[in-house]
């Protein structure tokens, strides 16, 4: 499986969680290619042709990113706009993502109280709804997110501890099978790695 792991952090150099995650997982050796994208783009100009094709070559697409006010950050939302264009993504000729996984990969600042429900339907899952809802028009196979609370003052064995279990996971063969799809049971590895987390 080609796994194209995209870390959408505004200040990758700078940042304690995403950092350490990215580096987990290209020396994992799982991850095909992995590519900071504000680094990549730092103008906002997004080469398009070139996106699209490193999509269509790869099995599996990670996105990874910090959430920003109960959302993803602004040069995800871009890419997402540009790359994901009508006639390739979706339409009656938009099927070259058709059958890919997508996953997602978030460290969440504050605490696990303020995604429960405390402000309004604020749940990581709901919050991540677009992310589901934009697979699902691609005909792609929406993996379980993955995600940390408390990122901005867990300890650095934390991050490590996170970054460990995504490694198990994240070249997981069993696919569209009932990997940890939305709509599917999700696999006992996943479930063992939560409970292990306290997040089941």
């Amino acid at each position: 499986m080609k796994i194209m792991h995209l870390v959408f952090h505004p200040d990758l150099a700078q940042s304690r969680v995403n950092r350490t995650w990215q580096k987990q997982l290209v020396e994992s050796g799982k991850v095909t290619t992995s590519r900071d994208m504000y680094s990549e783009y730092p103008d906002f100009n997004i080469d398009v042709e070139k996106e699209q094709k490193l999509l269509m070559g790869h099995d599996r697409i990670v996105l990874q990113f910090p959430i920003y006010w109960w959302s993803m950050t602004p040069l995800l939302k871009k890419w997402l706009d540009d790359v994901l264009q009508y006639q390739f993504a979706y339409g009656s000729k938009g099927d070259k993502l058709q059958g890919k996984d997508l996953m997602i990969i978030c460290s969440a600042g504050g605490q696990a109280k303020n995604y429960s429900g405390f402000h309004m339907f604020a749940t990581v899952p709901e919050i991540l709804k677009p992310f589901q809802l934009t697979a699902n028009l691609a005909k792609m196979n929406y993996a379980q997110p993955l995600y940390m609370f408390n990122a901005d003052a867990c300890s650095d064995d934390e991050v490590q501890k996170y970054g460990k279990s995504w490694v198990k996971v994240i070249d997981d063969s069993a696919r569209s099978d009932g990997l940890r799809f939305a709509n599917a049971k999700i696999h006992d590895e996943l479930n063992d790695v939560y409970q292990q987390l306290g997040m089941a």
